[in-house]
């Protein structure tokens, strides 16, 4: 396959006024011949929907699995990460703002076909490789055909994805997938609207779909931005709803903001702030919550939720004490942690380490 070539796609159908509408998320563009939907990487060419990212990459990179975030998918182990352009969502806040709400291919200057990746993935001793940066929705063709030949060499496949997106493609895509972090941004319809151009209830439909249909191992973050989404109302809600449809053992990670794209007028997240958000999480039954993008060694290590013995002590991505045996189970009282475990942690250690896939 020329990887510089756009490629053909499924999820879209005919309009009766001859425009095509593309049906991977609930954005539905409706896109003449010529023109590119909002996430940029899909347009209307040939009278059909073609990626144009397939195989393209804005880079390509190791780093520890806790960095996208998970703590509970094989700890201290490695991930070959890497994103392309473009976005489904129209976030505000967005921290990786250059390559998301990219408009220029040259951005995707790095090429790797899916043998490629799973290649370079097990060269690397990398136990998994993630779909990160942006959102790997709008690229799920690639992203599938990469994943299928990670799993030929028993390589991981994570997803770092907002979770907007329809039912078919949602379905094809977390078929293909063994793990995923989804960016819960707010639990009000407003936010969503307003600083992301998009709407919740889909969102809160996937995570559903993923806890009850699926055997992705999934955890949430949320950027808590100042007077945006940091109510301890809005936290109290979103977390109980969590707890209430999805259960107790899915985690969750508050992140702390810091001012950049089209919100450089907001101040960063105080630490306060996300040591108030896991606070009221763990009063509402979350077992897991943790702060993140800050130093926080408590608010980042994991606790036996029945006997309440730290389990993995975290100090930024580098990990510490450990209190688990082989089967992901509690030294103390023998309770299993939640979460995908195998054997002792891995010794990725805080590195984060930029390479290039050779053709």
């Amino acid at each position: 396959m020329n990887l510089s070539e756009p490629v053909n796609t499924r999820y879209w159908h005919r309009l009766e006024d001859d425009r095509i509408q593309c049906d991977v998320c609930p954005r539905y563009c409706k896109l003449h011949e010529g023109q590119r939907g909002l996430c940029f990487v899909r347009g209307c060419e040939e009278g059909q929907i073609k990626l144009f990212s397939y195989g393209r990459s804005s880079g390509f990179c190791i780093d520890p699995i806790e960095k996208k975030p998970l703590n509970h998918f094989y700890p201290g182990t490695s991930v070959l990460s890497f994103g392309t352009a473009g976005c489904n969502l129209a976030c505000k806040f967005c921290q990786n703002w250059d390559m998301s709400k990219s408009r220029e291919m040259d951005t995707l200057a790095d090429q790797a076909s899916p043998e490629q990746l799973a290649a370079s993935a097990k060269e690397f001793g990398c136990k998994s490789i993630a779909f990160t940066y942006n959102d790997p929705i709008i690229f799920l063709e690639y992203a599938i055909d990469a994943a299928e030949a990670c799993h030929e060499q028993n390589i991981q496949v994570v997803a770092v994805s907002a979770g907007y997106v329809c039912d078919e493609p949602r379905t094809h895509f977390f078929d293909h997938m063994d793990a995923a972090n989804i960016d819960l941004k707010a639990f009000t319809e407003r936010f969503y609207h307003k600083i992301c151009g998009a709407h919740l209830a889909p969102v809160l439909d996937t995570l559903q779909y993923l806890k009850y249909e699926t055997k992705v191992w999934f955890e949430l973050t949320t950027l808590l931005i100042p007077d945006e989404n940091d109510s301890n109302q809005e936290i109290d809600q979103m977390t109980r709803w969590v707890v209430e449809n999805l259960g107790p053992d899915i985690p969750m990670h508050f992140s702390a903001f810091h001012p950049d794209w089209k919100m450089q007028d907001k101040s960063a997240t105080p630490a306060a702030t996300l040591q108030r958000a896991r606070d009221i999480a763990i009063a509402n039954g979350v077992r897991y919550a943790y702060t993140g993008n800050v130093h926080d060694q408590h608010g980042g290590s994991t606790y036996c939720h029945q006997c309440g013995t730290r389990l993995i002590e975290r100090d930024w991505y580098q990990l510490g004490e450990w209190n688990l045996d082989d089967n992901g189970h509690c030294l103390n009282c023998n309770t299993p942690l939640a979460g995908r475990f195998g054997g002792p942690p891995g010794h990725w250690g805080a590195r984060r380490m930029p390479i290039r896939i050779m053709n």
